[in-house]
């Protein structure tokens, strides 16, 4: 039987973009009698859009909404991402891949990186780290097909996600959302009321006048902040002396030379550049310290490395790294931007929203909101920001780049204890920080702590029974099966065009 709608809770979401109609979708799709939905957003009001990298996990949550991958993939423009490429992070003239896959066959009892770095150790000429990774030597050949349904073959050890417009996205989003019953309302928040007594927010007042009441709010208006941040005071824990990248500077333009299955993050002088390619495009951006660059060089600096003819006139943003103290606030939940900003190096923009909203549901509060559901969600989503944190903090650090002062200065900076104890195992026997939660696992680190030069200095002691010759042999057989494997591959180009090609204009 359909349930009351006296009975649901009232969400109301303020602000719309990605993190909005996310949540609106997610909302309606997955607990419809549980709660209403009503959504504030206004058109004047532009959206932080420039070009969307991903991370795998997106393609849970579009399965839990029920998208199918190829009509989503063709609405915004999509292409495969299957890693980041990170050029010149180290020195000049570097380049590794961080993959959303293992390193070796992935299975195994002791780790693969530690046969590498007895190799490295013991004086042995390796290739690059990418050619012992099933999705490095894809996204290197520029090739693409889906993952083998189990773990078994090579072909089963990587994972991928997707580049997409941002900007197409979020209105893909809004018709789930409404086909599942979610109300939109045209209009700018002029007033946020709340109770008196116990200081939870009872209604937005539109410039309109117009008054929506409602159980729950949940703040998506960006780095306004508008409910969290200005209306409750949550206090912003500032990071920008971990990273100091402060502004970009984005510009899309043609595509001139391979639509890669990957995303690069390039090296500057004064921070990096992003390039990604989708179906129609190439998206470009150059993060950097406004301390170490003005923004008239910056621009000049994009408009310089772009491949092709710019479509569009470079956009400034700003922002400053960090999060809100606590996401949750009395009856008011802040989801992406409104709720904290890590800059965009890893793709981590849209996983942060999509696992406040995953877990948002998953405490989905009764009446009155409890303060141990506030509390699990807090704890959740602070160790997610703190943890990707300490990863980002550590492709800035881990550089023996001394070419200019940004470079100098992230290189010897303090970082956080929580980095340096992790820096610390590692450098010594190879080990890695284990956790139940966070969204960057072992192959990860790797990726960045080897691609970046820091060797540990010893290896698990279970490898030493086994002769270094016999290490190189089977070394050499994996890299054989993955070459071959790869190269009965599609093209990346060729694959979407079948599988999931964008609209033409009529």
């Amino acid at each position: 039987m359909p349930v009351a709608a006296e009975s649901k809770l009232r969400v109301v979401i303020v602000g719309g973009g990605t993190a909005g109609w996310m949540t609106a979708a997610a909302l309606t799709r997955l607990l419809p009698d549980h709660c209403s939905v009503r959504l504030v957003e206004s058109e004047a009001i532009g959206v932080v859009g420039v070009g969307e990298a991903t991370l795998p996990h997106i393609r849970a949550f579009n399965e839990r909404l029920g998208i199918d991958e190829a009509e989503f993939m063709a609405r915004t423009r999509a292409t495969f991402k299957l890693g980041i490429e990170f050029r010149d992070w180290n020195r000049i003239g570097d380049s590794y891949i961080h993959p959303f896959g293992t390193f070796g066959r992935g299975s195994g009892a002791v780790d693969f990186h530690h046969y590498w770095t007895r190799l490295l150790r013991e004086g042995a000429a390796l290739p690059s780290l990418d050619t012992v990774s099933y999705a490095c030597a894809l996204a290197r050949s520029g090739k693409f097909d889906h993952p083998a349904s189990d773990r078994t073959p090579l072909s089963g050890t990587f994972g991928y996600a997707y580049q997409f417009d941002a900007l197409l996205f979020a209105p893909y989003l809004r018709e789930l959302a409404e086909q599942g019953g979610a109300r939109r309302t045209e209009g700018t928040v002029a007033n946020v009321e709340r109770d008196a007594e116990s200081g939870d927010i009872t209604a937005v007042v539109l410039e309109s006048g117009e008054r929506i009441a409602g159980d729950l709010f949940v703040d998506c208006s960006g780095f306004r902040s508008l409910l969290l941040g200005s209306a409750l005071d949550e206090p912003f824990v500032d990071w920008s002396q971990w990273l100091p990248t402060d502004r970009a500077v984005a510009m899309p333009c043609r595509t001139r030379t391979a639509v890669t299955p990957y995303t690069s993050a390039i090296a500057m002088p004064a921070g990096w550049r992003w390039r990604i390619p989708l179906q129609h495009r190439t998206g470009n951006g150059y993060v950097y310290a406004s301390a170490f660059v003005s923004d008239e060089d910056a621009r000049g600096a994009l408009e310089t490395a772009v491949e092709g003819e710019p479509l569009a006139e470079p956009r400034m943003l700003r922002f400053k790294a960090g999060r809100r103290r606590r996401s949750w606030v009395g009856n008011c939940v802040a989801i992406g931007l409104a709720s904290g900003f890590l800059e965009p190096l890893e793709s981590t923009s849209i996983y942060l929203v999509q696992q406040a909203i995953t877990t948002l549901i998953e405490l989905f509060p009764e009446r009155p909101v409890g303060a141990s559901d506030r509390d699990e969600f807090n704890r959740i989503i602070d160790l997610e920001y703190d943890r990707i944190r300490d990863f980002l903090i550590l492709h800035y650090h881990a550089t023996t780049r001394d070419d200019s002062p940004f470079w100098d200065h992230v290189r010897t900076m303090t970082v956080p204890d929580s980095l340096s104890e992790k820096l610390e195992l590692w450098r010594t026997r190879g080990r890695l920080v284990k956790y139940r939660e966070g969204v960057f696992l072992d192959p990860s680190w790797v990726a960045v702590y080897l691609g970046q030069g820091i060797v540990p200095k010893g290896w698990d002691p279970r490898i030493d029974t086994v002769a270094p010759d016999v290490l190189l042999r089977g070394l050499e057989t994996l890299r054989a099966e993955i070459d071959s494997d790869v190269a009965r591959r599609p093209d990346h180009r060729s694959f979407i065009e079948r599988y999931c090609a964008m609209a033409q204009a009529a």
